[in-house]
């Protein structure tokens, strides 16, 4: 893998990865950590590969300058869960729990993203769980397995067998978009595609779902950009 520079204010460092594989020239800039990198073929020679980043500067710029950047929970800020701005203060509590509007966290500061993060995935299942179940009866499947991961390009998965797999970061967003998420995924249970047939089922058992839809599309970003240190 190379690297070159793309000059400007600010210059913009481009990692260059070839493959046999790849079959065309793409770009791609990190949600995570704002790296920006060129795929190409190996057979693509340099001057064609910097040319094709002169011509999408514009693109580049854009997507780095709307970039967010990453937090961590301190004590003392504040962090969404369930669609909500809550508190994160200190407690003495064995365990992290909500009450009236505050994340209470016990421990050390040092160890505050780690516990908010280990809450956050309990508290995702149970939702989780939950709005499967409502879901999967509704479409009269059954779900093999239920999985917790923290994904960055999509939000949930189903395979043949019936396994479901959904980022548990979900549990930030609010109830319905979660929700949302849920019933898009137990839809393919029924339609393992997107046709026109997937989408009646998902509309017929989650009505409105392109207002969820909508609020991943425009907060997802948000919800990914929150560190725990785990």
């Amino acid at each position: 893998m190379g690297q070159v520079v793309l000059s400007g204010d600010p210059p913009i460092e481009i990692k260059l990865r070839r493959s046999a594989r790849t079959r065309r020239i793409s770009l791609r800039v990190s949600r995570l950590n704002g790296q920006v990198t060129l795929s190409l073929p190996n057979w693509t020679a340099e001057p064609e590969a910097l040319a094709f980043v002169r011509e999408k500067e514009d693109w580049i710029r854009r997507n780095l300058s709307e970039r967010i950047e990453p937090s961590v929970p301190v004590l003392g800020g504040m962090l969404m869960f369930e669609g909500y701005e809550v508190a994160v203060e200190s407690h003495r509590a064995r365990s992290v729990r909500l009450e009236n509007g505050r994340l209470l966290v016990p421990g050390a500061p040092e160890q505050v993203g780690a516990r908010i993060g280990a809450f956050m995935k309990f508290a995702a299942r149970d939702r989780l769980n939950a709005a499967v179940d409502r879901y999967s009866g509704l479409v009269g499947r059954k779900v093999m397995r239920i999985t917790l991961r923290d994904t960055r390009s999509r939000w949930g998965s189903c395979t043949n067998d019936g396994r479901l797999m959904f980022s548990w970061r979900l549990i930030m967003a609010p109830p319905a978009v979660l929700d949302y998420v849920a019933a898009h995924e137990v839809a393919h249970l029924v339609e393992m595609n997107h046709s026109p047939a997937y989408w009646a089922v998902v509309r017929r058992i989650c009505p409105g779902y392109e207002v969820q839809r909508r609020w991943l599309r425009v907060h997802g970003r948000e919800l990914h950009a929150v560190r725990f240190g785990d």
